[in-house]
């Protein structure tokens, strides 16, 4: 029985945005960022930041990375979805406690071959660089902004210095949103979509809470509860044991969606 994702050997994309809670959110999607960063580090992952707008304290309004190994994308697949937060934040000055989100999204990585881009369906822009202020870092029109005709798609990346460089990731970030929606259409197209555990309903949801007060992590979805979150945060073997347990959780919901199928199907055979 096979119930791994047509893409589970590829890289992946991974992007990370506040949601609700303004500068607080920012800086939790930063946390979230390097938690991923350094578990990258700890697998031995090529881990490239391809764009990322930092705000005034240090935090993302949102960050798109690159990771690069074996079958990262089936490992990560499970993280996409809202993480929210719930700590006193350092811009709060009366101690309360807020609740923020981001959200997670991973994408698989296609190779070239997999997803080809008609030039002609790209509108491209150039632009100054900006700094977190709004000020301009520099004095040339480095920044790149692409723009998929046919689908609206818009992906802006302002990092590298070179105009070139720019462009070269922001083709390669449109390749993996665009072959991300091609794939996820195909499996729309073959089983139910409840059971997709990676698409716009699940990265509706929340997922996991992060409580700093009880130095707790819950992921909702299989109602596991770790302590530590200094160390999940470190992205070592805490998150590598959620994430496992994740994967094993899913494996076993495909297995009982297959044997449910089949039992209908041959209910339906019979009448």
């Amino acid at each position: 029985l096979a119930v791994n994702d047509e893409a589970d050997d590829s890289n992946a994309i991974i992007e990370i945005r506040a949601a609700t809670g303004g500068l607080e959110a920012a800086l939790f999607a930063a946390d979230l960022f390097q938690m991923y960063k350094r578990y990258a580090s700890h697998r031995n992952w090529k881990f490239e930041a391809l764009s990322f707008h930092e705000n005034e304290v240090g935090g993302f309004k949102e960050a798109i990375a690159s990771i690069v190994g074996a079958g990262v994308f089936g490992e990560m697949k499970l993280e996409s979805g809202v993480h929210r937060v719930q700590r006193v934040p350092i811009t709060e000055s009366d101690g309360r406690v807020h609740t923020s989100t981001a959200t997670v999204a991973i994408l698989p990585q296609p190779e070239e071959i997999d997803i080809v881009i008609n030039k002609n369906d790209i509108k491209f822009d150039t632009f100054r660089a900006q700094g977190a202020g709004g000020q301009h870092v520099n004095t040339t029109d480095s920044a790149v902004r692409l723009t998929h005709i046919p689908t609206g798609m818009i992906v802006a990346v302002q990092e590298e210095k070179s105009q070139h460089r720019n462009k070269a990731k922001a083709i390669q970030i449109l390749q993996a949103k665009l072959f991300d929606e091609q794939r996820q259409q195909n499996q729309t197209d073959r089983v139910h979509a409840r059971r997709q555990q990676i698409g716009t309903g699940a990265r509706s949801e929340r997922i996991r809470t992060y409580n700093y007060q009880q130095d707790r992590i819950t992921d909702h979805r299989i109602n596991m509860s770790l302590y530590g979150i200094d160390d999940f945060l470190s992205g070592n073997e805490s998150l590598n044991h959620l994430m496992s347990s994740l994967l094993e959780e899913n494996r076993m919901k495909a297995i009982r969606n297959f044997l449910d199928d089949s039992k209908r199907r041959g209910s339906d055979s019979v009448k």
